[in-house]
């Protein structure tokens, strides 16, 4: 059999291969609340995590095992679901209809053929903002995993990245903030403005940055522009090169948040549902980098989730870098906890893992909360295990730790806030130069 064969063989097998996935692993009665998993008894956790956070566990990541909690949706996301989940629909081109605000799918039965792409909307019409989502002081590193010939691993930090903001903002689904539920003057025809700029570090990115736009018309791909002050040109960016790594970093446009591209434009297929681990009520902030890899990742508390769905999802376009996804979403929030990402010869890449804070809080030393516990991410650990490469970030930055770094539906004149005016290629300009 030669490599192409074999190549084809492999990915075949690949379905298959998932759904035992799904289905094997030890009862979740084995990992008890007290357990320290790590690399010495990574096997014990077989079948409740993912093949790339075994990986990552086997390189010196270590899971904290704490019991249960439940997570419940803010009011007016629940009031908005019952209000007006019984109206949408997923149209035969994989597009989502008739949809207001709250979660489209509040009740979905397996056994649907539209099962996976309506979690994959819930997902996407997150509670965690629905007005607008602004992240301040970012920090993340990049780097090589070395191992020396006594197995000891070292993190060895290549490159440190500091963006001023990333922001969002909503125009459809509104709760909060007057126009709700959706933007009446809306010129642009957008679903979501998205920015990340301007870069503070390093030096020589110093002013860099991008917006993206996406739209209501689900079969029109995202516009998406990269600001690059050395040469004082706007790039854009094609729907396939939004999973393309930029200045040497592991992460992808795409895989924000666990994945954050365009739901249309990929085939989705749910494998199954079962209990797994993941972290939702991380309890470090700064969070703590893990010693025993050198701080590639971070160590927090997991706890068994009871259910998770496993979504594979196969992107449309051709010249797309991964040839497939999976993604791992906790079924009690619709966030995704960790996703698998996967090479065009089927083989396992990279591993993008998500440090979940449930609190009312973004930061304890915030001088500000919500009447609510809300969902924060708060930093994430994405590997190329193929290069043996990692990048690590924490929202807030752990150089600024009295920085809320969360400031989420403000409005247009909270902490935090900002005008339509920032999501603009003349803003995106000004601010780098």
């Amino acid at each position: 059999m030669n490599n192409h064969q074999s190549i084809r063989s492999r990915s075949a097998l690949l379905p298959l291969i998932c759904l035992l996935l799904v289905s094997a692993g030890p009862a979740m009665a084995d990992v008890e609340p007290g357990d320290l998993i790590t690399k010495h008894n990574v096997e014990k956790v077989d079948g409740l995590i993912s093949p790339g956070v075994k990986w990552a566990i086997s390189n010196g990541m270590e899971l904290d095992i704490v019991p249960y909690q439940r997570i419940r949706l803010p009011r007016a996301f629940q009031e908005a679901t019952e209000q007006y989940s019984d109206q949408a629909e997923i149209n035969e081109h994989n597009e989502l209809v008739n949809w207001v605000a709250g979660w489209p799918f509040p009740i979905i039965d397996p056994s649907d053929p539209q099962a996976a792409a309506k979690i994959m909307y819930n997902r996407e019409r997150t509670h965690y903002f629905s007005d607008d989502l602004n992240l301040h002081l970012v920090d993340a590193d990049t780097g090589s995993l070395y191992v020396d010939a006594e197995g000891n691993r070292s993190y060895n930090i290549e490159r440190h990245f500091v963006p001023d903001w990333l922001r969002m903002l909503q125009y459809q689904g509104r709760l909060h903030h007057e126009p709700t539920p959706i933007f009446n003057d809306n010129a642009d025809s957008t679903f979501r403005k998205s920015g990340l700029y301007p870069l503070l570090e390093p030096f020589d990115l110093k002013g860099v940055g991008g917006i993206s736009y996406r739209y209501l018309d689900q079969s029109r791909q995202d516009d998406t522009w990269l600001y690059l002050p050395a040469v004082r040109r706007v790039r854009r960016m094609s729907t396939a090169q939004r999973s393309d790594a930029l200045f040497g970093q592991d992460i992808d446009v795409d895989s924000y948040g666990g994945y954050a591209g365009q739901t249309a434009w990929f085939e989705w297929k749910l494998l199954g549902q079962k209990p797994m681990l993941a972290s939702l009520h991380g309890e470090n902030l700064p969070p703590k980098p893990c010693t025993a890899d050198g701080g590639m990742t971070f160590c927090e508390v997991w706890e068994a989730r009871p259910d998770v769905y496993v979504i594979e999802g196969t992107p449309k376009m051709s010249n797309y870098a991964y040839s497939k996804r999976l993604i791992f979403i906790d079924k009690e929030t619709n966030f995704v906890v960790y996703s698998d990402l996967y090479d065009q010869a089927g083989e396992l890449w990279k591993v993008v893992m998500q440090s979940i804070r449930t609190s009312t809080k973004p930061n304890p030393n915030a001088d500000y909360e919500y009447a609510e516990p809300r969902m924060f991410i708060y930093a994430f650990s994405v590997i190329d295990m193929q290069l043996m490469h990692g990048t690590r970030a924490s929202i807030p930055g752990m150089a600024f730790p009295d920085e809320p770094g969360w400031y989420v539906d403000v409005g247009n004149d909270g902490p935090g806030a900002v005008t339509e005016d920032w999501f603009t290629v003349a803003g995106l300009i000004t601010a780098g130069r």
